[in-house]
């Protein structure tokens, strides 16, 4: 009874064996399946927003998080932080800019009052 269950033991082993690896009936080996990626990506067509940052969700890998699509997302956002801050140093330079020429504007300007004494 021992040997016959042995026995039965080893062709269930290596039946299952055999269908993971490809043996019988000519279908192959199981097929590839790509890895699973990120399924919310940030926009490519317009800036991310922060619903698109709430929104993003990262796959899961074997030991977390897939480090390629992590790395992606946070260059892109490092990427759009540095075009907004170059952006918003630009309009604050042409404010300061305006603001003087208003005021030096300003001051060349005659007065009212000094036009009839003239």
């Amino acid at each position: 009874m021992f040997l016959f269950l042995v026995v039965a033991l080893a062709v269930v082993v290596a039946a299952v064996t055999l269908a993971v690896v490809g043996g019988g009936e000519g279908r192959g080996a199981l097929p590839e399946v790509a890895p699973e990626r990120l399924r919310d990506p940030l926009p490519p067509d317009r800036p991310v927003g922060r619903a698109d940052v709430d929104a993003l969700r990262f796959p899961l890998a074997a030991r977390g998080y897939r480090m390629a699509d992590v790395d992606d997302a946070l260059n892109r956002l490092g990427a759009e932080l540095d075009e907004r801050d170059a952006r918003i140093a630009d309009l604050e330079s042409a404010l300061a800019g305006a603001r003087a020429a208003a005021h030096h504007a300003a001051m060349d300007k005659p007065h009212h009052g000094e036009e009839g004494r003239q």
